[in-house]
């Protein structure tokens, strides 16, 4: 008899509870996807990355970003010179 008091609580109680039960469903279907999606590329893993382009020498990339440092300080110093004049 305690629950027939209590109608609107006991039906609120009952919505929360089927929420989060589609909410779980939906959420471990997305989850499941998403491994499935997650082991598909890595069986064509090794066809792909013979195709692929070579990567460029870790060296090189830092040599260019040096480079791109100096040029941006070279014109700040430049700028700095014009606007003291």
């Amino acid at each position: 008899m305690r629950f027939i008091a209590y109608p609107v609580l006991t039906m609120r109680a009952a919505f929360g509870l089927l929420a989060l039960v589609i909410t779980l469903a939906i959420v471990l279907s997305l989850s499941k996807r998403q491994a499935a999606s997650l082991r598909a590329p890595a069986t064509a893993a090794p066809s792909a990355s013979a195709a692929a382009p070579a990567l460029p020498a870790p060296q090189a990339v830092g040599q260019q970003v040096q480079s791109a440092l100096d040029a941006a300080a070279q014109r700040q110093m430049d700028a700095a010179a014009s606007a003291v004049q």
